[in-house]
């Protein structure tokens, strides 16, 4: 029978369950660390809607694994900040006393929720997952040797995989690894992002913490993990009226620039600052990069002195400045610098932006010319990313073989399909 999986970021923000908890007693450092405070705490999260933490020491308790197996696990997971033996018990009856102060529930749901969760529940087969896990695992076992100090914990956790559950095997491994900072590649962070998104995990509970040899930031990466960037992004997320309800001024830029979305960090603020500079540094006028400005995001009725964006040319600077103070944080060496143009895709930019129809609003129509000039004096790539913000702002529909050409000139600059297909309004859905 196949098994009926959780859908974890419904109910968690966060890492959660047993690899949840030992996050928590790992991170009690200088506090009260004994066996009633390990109760307490565990019937607090429990009592905070974590069920998952019951279930995970009840998979343990009766999965038969040993007692010096469970024991290596456990205080690799917590880093020994807490060790049952010390308390004078076992590992296994601690355990028991940990379920008994998480009952067994069920979370309360309405049959509208009950019938969504129904349609997200991930289907992964238990022997690809324990397959793929175990994968995982052996891939970093000397790293995970090296950092450690528990003896035998790769075995240990290989045995949780194989003898108790993956999904608690991977949690536990994860936790494993942010405890000790194990550090991973970037390939290995990629494949363990891509179990936690096939598993219904919410993203920090693989990413959060987690310590990771990070290639150089590249501002002319196109492959970022959301559908957009840059100086696209940053007009989307202050789209007309909107993004008040979002948060401040500077709440939302945290989101465009100082957010990594499991991407390189400082890749979305390194990006956007050499978007900036190509726009601010070229030959466009005060009035031409407004005009562009307010065009592509919907805020043409802008021009009161108040506003966060009354002097667009100002304020885009005060962004570009942001953006260097992000990346001397995060990535101390590294040295902003503009990547070379797509003028191989010029052409194919300006037969699109040429294409716009005369049915379009008036706004699209009178932006379309300032857009001709980013893509002939500043960068065709970048002039094609406004031009789908552009639509998109103002809603215009695309379709038909006009949509197809998007989407293969897209891929060609190096997007993903959602570039497209998430933000331009398709008449026939």
């Amino acid at each position: 029978m196949e098994r009926v999986r959780e859908v974890y970021y419904d109910d968690h923000g966060a890492d959660f369950g047993l690899s949840g908890y030992a996050g928590v007693l790992a991170g009690r450092t200088g506090l009260r660390l004994d066996e009633d405070v390990t109760l307490a705490l565990a019937a607090a999260q429990a009592a905070d809607d974590d069920v998952q933490l019951g279930r995970d020491v009840r998979t343990l308790l009766e999965s038969g694994l040993p007692d010096r197996t469970l024991h290596a696990v456990w205080l690799a997971a917590v880093r020994r900040r807490f060790d049952p033996a010390r308390e004078g018990t076992d590992v296994r009856s601690w355990l028991r006393r940990v379920s008994d102060a998480c009952p067994p529930r069920d979370p309360e749901r309405d049959p509208y929720e009950e019938a969504g969760l129904a349609e997200a529940r991930p289907v992964v087969a238990e022997e690809e997952l324990r397959d793929a896990v175990t994968a995982e695992i052996e891939a970093n076992a000397a790293e995970l040797r090296g950092a450690v100090a528990v003896p035998d914990v790769v075995p240990a956790l290989l045995r949780v995989v194989r003898e108790a559950d993956a999904d608690l095997g991977l949690r536990l491994f994860l936790r494993v690894a942010k405890s000790y900072s194990v550090l991973l590649g970037k390939d290995a962070y990629d494949r363990l992002t891509e179990l936690g998104r096939r598993l219904a995990y919410p993203p920090d509970a693989v990413q959060q913490a987690l310590e990771v040899r990070w290639p150089p930031v590249d501002p002319g990466r196109r492959d970022l993990g959301i559908g957009r960037f840059g100086v696209q992004m940053l007009a989307a997320v202050f789209r007309g009226t909107d993004w008040p309800h979002l948060g401040t001024v500077r709440e939302n830029l945290v989101r465009v620039i100082d957010t990594d979305y499991g991407d390189v960090p400082g890749s979305y603020a390194a990006v956007l600052l050499e978007d900036l500079r190509r726009l601010l540094d070229s030959t466009l006028s005060d009035t031409a990069l407004s005009t562009l400005w307010r065009a592509v995001t919907r805020r043409t009725y802008v021009t009161g002195q108040d506003e966060f964006d009354a002097d667009v040319r100002a304020w885009l600077e005060s962004v570009a400045e942001e953006c260097r103070e992000v990346l001397a944080r995060v990535d101390p060496g590294y040295a902003p610098y503009v990547s070379p143009a797509r003028t191989d895709a010029r052409e194919a930019v300006l037969r699109e932006l040429h294409a716009a129809g005369h049915d379009e609003p008036a706004d699209v129509r009178a932006a379309v010319p300032l857009l001709v000039d980013v893509v002939t004096t500043v960068d065709p790539d970048l002039g094609f990313r406004l031009f789908l913000q552009l639509l998109s702002a103002h809603a215009v529909p695309v379709a038909g073989a006009r949509r197809v050409r998007f989407l293969e000139l897209a891929g060609r600059l190096g997007y993903g399909p959602e570039h497209v297909e998430d933000h331009l309004p398709d008449p026939r859905s």
